[in-house]
């Protein structure tokens, strides 16, 4: 059997070690799509020079992570397009296994089993975002209780991975994500006021008016997440802290942002309380994380 030529989209910012591996899992029979974001560190020259077959696309300036998915997309050629990070590494024939998936004409999006290096479970699958869940989230209740549907009621790879089959849910994350495409045009495209963080989470959302979403766990990738915020994890924080006050203000309205707004400050105040009483315990490493959530805390709103 011929297997499914796909449009692998991979949008990179100063990860070129880790994007060149990235690209060395990748199988030939896939067309393949660079978008650099203005790296400093030669990500785009590399492409350029170790792997020539590679559709490279330069940008001025870093786009954001939607906005380059959406450029890339649009220079695809196939009816199946996966949005791979810079940081996921396929292993051999997932992106083939996951193409299975469609199939079923009802499905619109599928994604991968994400391993953390050590190839532990990493969260790959997720209900709707919701009030509720972000108050779990904050107040560190999903932590306690993961594997309560009641206090842990986001995530939910945990719970598919019992069965070990493909299962349908309502969002994949955007680290392999694959979706239905038109040469080039998806049924639904990144929503571009996202920069960083939720904006798989807002994507999710509206390609379940289409059809279906599943995850497909024979299909693996090892995933170093948070690479981009790697050198500041305050940052990271406080970027997906932003996109989900933002997932609400465009999905549920201004109200439920504030709230949202609200309860992210009060999670930052309450880690670095805890962080503040660990520093006669662990001083290096407390000092560290109370002054993370400090600047999380203390960073302004836009």
């Amino acid at each position: 059997m011929v297997p499914t030529r796909v449009s692998v989209v991979i949008v990179s910012y100063n990860t070129r070690e880790k994007l060149q591996r990235c690209l060395a899992c990748l199988e030939a029979h896939h067309e393949v799509i660079v978008v650099d974001n203005a790296s400093a560190d030669g990500s785009a020259d590399m492409v350029a020079t170790q792997f020539p077959h590679v559709k490279l696309i330069r940008c001025d300036r870093n786009l954001g992570f939607g906005p380059a998915n959406n450029l890339g997309c649009r220079s695809a050629s196939q009816d199946l397009v996966l949005f791979l990070n810079s940081d996921a590494y396929a292993d051999p024939g997932s992106i083939d296994t996951q193409a299975d998936a469609f199939k079923d004409p009802n499905i619109v999006a599928a994604g991968g089993k994400l391993l953390n290096p050590d190839l532990s479970l990493q969260a790959s699958t997720a209900n709707n975002l919701t009030l509720w869940a972000v108050f779990c989230e904050q107040t560190l209740l999903e932590k306690a209780f993961p594997t309560s549907a009641l206090l842990s009621p986001y995530w939910t790879t945990n719970r598919l991975a019992a069965t070990d089959a493909v299962s349908r849910t309502a969002q994949v994350m955007g680290a392999s994500l694959m979706v239905r495409a038109n040469q080039g045009t998806p049924v639904e495209e990144f929503d571009e006021r996202y920069f960083l963080y939720c904006e798989d989470t807002d994507l999710c959302l509206r390609l379940q008016r289409h059809g279906d979403l599943v995850y497909v766990p024979q299909a693996t990738f090892v995933h170093d997440l948070g690479s981009s915020s790697a050198k500041d994890p305050s940052l990271g924080i406080t970027r997906y802290n932003r996109g989900k006050e933002l997932y609400f203000k465009i999905n549920h309205g201004a109200s439920a942002s504030t709230v949202c707004l609200v309860m992210d400050r009060l999670g930052a105040l309450l880690r670095l309380l805890i962080w503040v009483l660990m520093i006669p315990v662990k001083a290096k490493r407390a000092q560290s994380q109370a002054g993370c959530f400090w600047r999380v805390l203390t960073a302004p709103r836009i």
